[in-house]
């Protein structure tokens, strides 16, 4: 059999890279809808055209091809760049995102589904070894604190979860918590918690989001929190939470991991509680 050429990447999307890397760790077009919150219709479209792309025929093949070539460590990836102290972190797909494909992510998903919104100068590095200290202030004086729900009116139809909310709570040591619950449209659950401190070094997600692993944080400001998930050692996204002056409103900015230039995408949460 002749050896197949290799596949140029360069014409993918970050969405497209994103569930072919879940394709290629053996997940199924329904569990990566279920995975991400979205429809398996929006995932067959997004590798019907991976396909129509590369000339590849079966979506599987392809996620294996891009595999044996290691293209997500090429192509995945926001790593510092050289005369740059800061840059923009972070899955793609293993975050959450409408149109990234990980509304977990999102947070998390806490960042992970977690995730919070700046501007892309201050997103910091992921790895702990490069984390710098920095001021932060004091977590119960955030009005960041409490129950946020996703307005999902604003997220296209066919990757649109039943619900998505974050609770970021004040810990022992100045830390921070965090929990991001996402309801699917199909009705299942995912959860995803964390306690981390404001200092930019990564500690452990538990729960039920397999799209990330790890988070940390950073508080620039009383009413901001930037956010870094991470999976497997790799940047996943960040993200920027910003609380409106009223407190009763919360913008989430998702700068998901890609080569160059990353997509910006912009949610909103309502206060709860």
């Amino acid at each position: 059999m002749p050896n197949q050429p290799p596949i140029s990447a360069d014409a993918l999307s970050e969405k497209e890279l994103a569930i072919l890397r879940l394709l290629a760790g053996g997940h199924t077009v329904k569990s990566i809808a279920a995975d991400l919150g979205r429809s398996e219709a929006a995932i067959n479209e997004r590798l019907r055209e991976a396909r129509r792309k590369t000339g590849v025929g079966s979506s599987r093949e392809l996620a294996r091809l891009l595999a044996e070539q290691k293209i997500w460590d090429r192509k995945i990836d926001l790593s510092p760049r050289a005369g740059s102290s800061e840059a923009p972190s972070v899955p793609h797909h293993q975050g959450f995102a409408w149109t990234k494909g990980r509304i977990a992510m999102a947070f998390l998903i806490p960042a992970a589904a977690l995730g919070l919104a700046l501007s892309a100068s201050t997103l910091v590095p992921h790895d702990a070894e490069t984390a710098q200290p920095a001021a932060v202030a004091p977590v119960a004086a955030s009005p960041l604190a409490g129950r946020w729900s996703l307005d999902v009116t604003k997220i296209p139809e066919e990757e649109r979860p039943r619900a998505v909310t974050i609770t970021f709570r004040p810990a022992a040591g100045g830390r921070w918590q965090t929990v991001v619950t996402i309801i699917a449209p199909d009705g299942s659950e995912r959860v995803a918690e964390s306690t981390a401190a404001l200092d930019g070094v990564a500690v452990p997600v538990a729960g039920t989001m397999p799209f990330i692993d790890s988070v940390s944080l950073r508080q620039p400001d009383t009413d901001t929190l930037v956010m870094t998930l991470g999976k497997d050692g790799q940047r996943v996204s960040t993200r920027v939470y910003t609380a409106a002056k009223d407190g009763k409103s919360m913008t989430e900015t998702i700068v998901w991991a890609a080569q160059g230039m990353p997509d910006i995408v912009t949610t909103t949460f309502n206060r709860i509680g």
